[in-house]
């Protein structure tokens, strides 16, 4: 059993259908947790270990305003099967947006959040480090 689960690496419980589909709010679900933690290695790898300053850093990347600006950079770099999901994702029934967020960027953000979900249920690792390195470029460490 424990062989079988590192073979399966991060993928401790895989989803019970194809990831074509799972609802693009349940792929957002997860593709939040798997940004956010893509994000949160970035900035351990960086030089400042501060927690104050991992959180401001980190709030650059995960808001929604971010998220949409970031999904901006990104559109011309995706696959036509990508820019699929991230059109489901951005028409996807989410709920009330928070209050501090601009509906249409919660929208663009849920869809980058849906592309991020996906990749990491299909196993599309290398693609998702592409579509990060792009995020992180230009960053410092300050």
């Amino acid at each position: 059993m424990a062989a079988q689960m590192m073979e399966q690496g991060i993928w401790f419980h895989p989803p019970t259908k194809p990831t074509n589909l799972i609802n693009p709010v349940v792929l957002a679900y997860m593709g939040d947790a798997v940004f956010e933690m893509l994000v949160r290695q970035y900035l351990v790898g960086q030089e400042n270990h501060k927690s104050h300053h991992l959180h401001r850093q980190a709030t650059q990347f995960v808001s929604a305003k971010a998220q949409c600006a970031l999904l901006e950079k990104w559109q011309p770099l995706l696959t036509e099967k990508e820019a699929e999901i991230v059109r489901r994702g951005r028409n996807a029934k989410s709920g009330t947006p928070p209050k501090n967020a601009d509906p249409a960027d919660y929208r663009q953000a849920t869809a980058l959040e849906c592309l991020v979900g996906y990749l990491y249920y299909e196993k599309r690792l290398d693609r998702l480090y592409e579509l990060m390195a792009v995020a992180f470029e230009g960053q410092n460490s300050e």
